[in-house]
């Protein structure tokens, strides 16, 4: 039995590989699925202020009596909130919701291509925060290279997270590439394949997928404890999300087995290089800006 890796920032912080997620879980359900992944044992919570769920996690933290420095917690900026003095804004909202007074890491949700110039006013918001010790670490999410490459250029403090679709179905090798060229730990969100459906090519989900269903079957183990075990031996932090408390405990039940390298290569052998979420070009105030409500 292994117990969850560490993984070690590039500012020496330490961070749980797997994370707990709330993307789309509703306010009503989302104290009670945190208040099981901390029961499960997951120590690493990720949120975001565009989940509408920043009160909740907060609510749950508190009532689980476990001890806050236990507790890895992540959330997300919004792109309504880009700016210097918006982004400072957006933390004390932030921290607000989930009554914490220091955030563990605090990400900038997408890398708003069309106003760049208001991401890199939000990233030296982030590294304020950082040196003023409210934040423990800094990254993006969604970033692919040439936003990285841009944002580099700009600022001084290397991300230390950027967090972004990995699964069989879309491994985006070379924002892997490039994030590890920075030493920037990659964080796979939807990590087994969840917001994806592959209607067109013949396949649905990657957890009816054959080649999975292989090796779960092999390792006695369910198709999406496989894809989460595929993440951490290669390196990544994935953070999943269920409401379920049988899947939540059993997305948490990864550390007793080990892939071989011809598995780990045959589940990156999937990839359709299909994207399930939005492109992140895309990624407009006018398409997607919304406000974010004060705590």
């Amino acid at each position: 039995m292994h117990s969850i890796p560490t993984l070690t920032l590039n500012n020496g912080v330490a961070m749980p590989a797997l994370g707990f997620g709330v993307f789309q879980t509703p306010p009503t359900e989302t104290v009670s699925a945190v208040q099981t992944a901390l029961e499960v044992g997951y120590r690493h919570i990720d949120t975001a202020a565009a989940y509408g769920n920043e009160r909740e996690v907060g609510r749950a933290l508190s009532r689980s009596g476990v001890p806050r420095d236990e507790v890895f917690v992540e959330t997300k900026v919004w792109i309504s909130d880009y700016g210097y003095d918006a982004t400072l804004h957006a933390f004390e909202k932030s921290a607000a919701k989930l009554a914490l007074d220091t955030i563990d890491l605090l990400i900038l949700h997408q890398p708003l291509p069309t106003r760049f110039d208001l991401t890199i006013a939000a990233y030296r918001a982030l590294e304020a925060l950082l040196a003023d010790g409210k934040v423990r670490a800094i990254g993006v999410s969604n970033f692919m290279q040439e936003h990285l490459a841009d944002l580099l250029e700009a600022t001084a403090v290397v991300p230390a997270v950027n967090q972004i679709e990995v699964h069989p179905y879309f491994r985006q090798p070379d924002v892997l590439a490039a994030d590890a060229l920075h030493g920037i730990v990659s964080q796979a969100w939807s990590p087994i394949g969840g917001i994806t459906f592959y209607g067109e090519s013949g396949r649905t989900s990657t957890l009816q997928d054959p080649t999975i269903g292989e090796i779960a079957a092999r390792h006695g183990k369910s198709p999406a404890q496989v894809m989460l075990r595929w993440h951490l031996q290669q390196g990544r932090s994935a953070i999943p999300k269920s409401v379920t408390p049988s899947r939540i405990g059993e997305n948490f039940a990864v550390t007793d087995f080990d892939l071989t390298d011809a598995e780990l290569a045959a589940i990156d052998a999937l990839d359709t290089d299909h994207r399930g979420g939005p492109e992140p070009a895309s990624m407009t105030l006018e398409a997607w800006g919304r406000p974010i409500p004060e705590a």
